[in-house]
């Protein structure tokens, strides 16, 4: 997979709140500093787009996108 590019400036080495990234790793399950972080921005970025889409929902939904008649109309579930 091609590395995404990064805005100019950016470099690989940062420095990080060394107990912070320990009770993170210990919040995710992680054993290295790489993946934790790598996984806390996957989080992030996942937590984001789900908020995102929660909030077309919500506008749809008050849009009237859906017939909620037919969720309320127990006849209309699968058995």
């Amino acid at each position: 997979m091609p590395r995404p590019s990064v805005p100019d400036g950016w470099h690989d080495s940062i420095d990080l709140d060394d107990d912070l990234l320990a009770d993170v790793a210990k919040a995710l399950g992680t054993s290295t500093k790489r993946e934790t972080v790598n996984t806390a921005l996957r989080e992030v970025l996942d937590n984001r787009r789900r908020a995102l889409a929660l909030t077309r929902l919500r506008t749809a939904a008050t849009d009237g996108a859906f017939d909620l008649d037919l969720f309320e109309d127990k006849g209309n579930y699968r058995r």
